[in-house]
């Protein structure tokens, strides 16, 4: 188990809820970033960062106290602001239009009878906080009418693909093994990409503009790792609870999605059964048939720690 924990992110917050301590931050990115007029912008933009994080916070307060009935809705509003928050320390206009103030994600209507929670998708819009903040803060964009299954997305996050592993007794996700600061990429990760160590080595470097690290030693492929900044090097996520990074193998554009996408698009859909499709999710909950119920109180359990922790990662690190 590792030492990170929830509280410890929140820690990192508190720091900046004051206007000096917030226009400071706020004038370092933007000077980082040379925008015009960096200085009049971190004033104008000190309190809106401040309630932004304080607002996340208060919905995450609450998940203590609330059933799980209702905890996808306070996640998923919670984790709007926080990433509103991120917005601000890139973009000082935010929001500069409308367009960007809805959701950005559309899901088909559900069926009454024979649904299936995990073939079910979501649907990238043109406008929206999902593509703005995704453009924004990792420079994913040309997303608008992409389809992506909840299955595929709880197989980007390491915590939970051991779970759909189980389940369907096929491995999806591969684990990295631990060496000192470095973590060896097995074989069969370089078999899925049809890949030399070498081209696997400069595809992955370019894909990532330099920001995962790969080194070719002695015949061996690795990773190399900041245990002071454990984050996700994309292909690669962090497992939080287990201090590993692992690779899932499925090999398409979801595999370079930022993890907090990849929350934000289970959230939204989750949050939106929990309002609009009652009957079942109540179902879910009171009658735990399936292996849906197992896989989301999991899920739930994880973000409550994780998301305050990518968070963190994202604006401090």
């Amino acid at each position: 188990m590792n030492t990170f924990r929830s509280s410890d992110s929140w820690n990192d917050f508190i720091y900046y809820t004051s206007a000096e301590t917030s226009r400071t931050f706020l004038l370092s990115k933007y000077e980082k970033n040379r925008i015009a007029h960096a200085k009049t912008k971190s004033f104008d933009n000190c309190y809106p960062f401040i309630y932004y994080l304080e607002q996340g916070k208060c919905f995450f307060d609450q998940l203590e106290k609330s059933p799980i009935t209702i905890k996808p809705i306070l996640l998923f509003y919670g984790f709007i602001f926080l990433i509103k928050a991120c917005i601000l320390t890139i973009d000082p206009d935010y929001p500069s239009t409308t367009s960007v103030l809805a959701h950005g994600v559309s899901t088909r209507k559900k069926k009454k009878t024979n649904y299936l929670y995990f073939a079910d998708e979501v649907k990238i819009q043109k406008n929206g906080l999902f593509p703005h903040f995704s453009k924004t803060l990792f420079q994913q964009d040309q997303l608008e009418g992409k389809k992506i299954t909840i299955k595929r997305l709880f197989l980007e996050i390491p915590e939970i693909a051991i779970y759909l592993n189980k389940w369907e007794k096929q491995e999806k996700m591969v684990t990295l093994l631990k060496m000192e600061n470095k973590w060896e990429i097995p074989e069969q990760v370089l078999d899925l990409y049809k890949m030399t160590k070498e081209r696997f080595y400069t595809y992955i470097t370019e894909k990532t503009k330099g920001k995962t690290l790969l080194a070719i030693e002695k015949g061996n492929l690795y990773l190399y790792t900041d245990d002071q900044t454990p984050s996700d090097l994309i292909p690669f996520r962090y497992n939080y609870l287990k201090n590993s990074y692992h690779i899932s193998l499925i090999k398409d554009e979801v595999s370079y999605f930022h993890e907090l996408m990849v929350h934000y698009l289970i959230l939204y859909h989750l949050s939106m059964i929990a309002r609009y499709e009652i009957e079942w999710w109540s179902e879910v909950i009171n009658q735990k048939h399936g292996v849906e119920y197992p896989i989301i109180v999991q899920y739930i359990k994880l973000i409550e720690g994780k998301i305050p922790f990518l968070i963190s990662q994202l604006l401090f690190i």
